[in-house]
């Protein structure tokens, strides 16, 4: 099945959006996800839903057929071994590897997909905790656990995920040491949503202090029992 560039995207947005939730994904929440106008995006389902790559109900909302979930995951799966390649072999930063993906994922073949993949050893999530689709585009586990805005002061976590479309944002965590699998020490929870946290196990880290709009963007596991 040929298809555009853009209409690859609104299905991996589509995706994306009805992650973790069992609602169908309104054309308001696609437009403010791709930064167009909901007019456009009205165009664009009419096109993805004659082509049968999703179910739609007027005023309702959008959900994946099968076969849009198929398309989806492709280019996630691209996307993610992109972002895995980049960082471990081109020595990307982390914060640079989502546009360059962005821009490559939808042009790649299937034997290289192969090749970056075998490469990296069959990863199962990317340098931002993300999950990878397999090869066999099954639905990757849902992450588990809560974003860190949802935790406490004195709690300790471990990183699990952390969004990967904010470069400044991701910088500044990397600067801090705050990735994947680091555990996290939450020093103070301030009014109007401050998290001072504190990455343990490193002696140079200092607390870094981080605002809920920051906080809510990191996947965190449960709670490890302090020493």
């Amino acid at each position: 099945m040929m298809l555009s560039d853009v209409m690859e995207d609104y299905l991996k947005a589509i995706y994306q959006l009805e992650r973790g939730h069992d609602d169908r994904v309104k054309t308001s929440a696609i437009a403010e996800e791709l930064d167009v106008t909901p007019p456009t995006v009205t165009s664009m389902l009419e096109k993805l839903e004659d082509r049968e790559l999703i179910d739609r109900k007027k005023y309702h909302g959008v959900t994946l057929t099968p076969e849009g979930e198929t398309v989806a995951l492709e280019v996630i799966r691209h996307h993610r071994l992109l972002e895995a390649y980049l960082t471990e072999h081109l020595d990307y930063d982390w914060s640079e590897v989502h546009d360059e993906a962005d821009r490559l994922e939808h042009h790649i073949s299937e034997d290289f997909e192969d090749r970056v993949a075998a490469a990296l050893g069959e990863p199962e999530v990317d340098p931002h905790g993300a999950p990878i689709p397999g090869a066999d585009l099954e639905p990757p586990q849902q992450p588990t656990g809560r974003t860190l805005s949802e935790s406490a002061a004195t709690d300790r976590v471990v990183v699990r995920e952390v969004a990967d479309d904010d470069p400044e944002v991701l910088s500044y965590l990397s600067d801090h040491g705050i990735e994947p699998g680091v555990t996290l020490e939450i020093r103070e929870v301030a009014p109007f949503g401050m998290f001072t946290v504190m990455p343990v196990g490193d002696e140079r880290a200092e607390a870094v202090s981080l605002p809920s709009e920051v906080a809510r963007h990191i996947r965190v596991g449960e709670e490890v029992p302090a020493e």
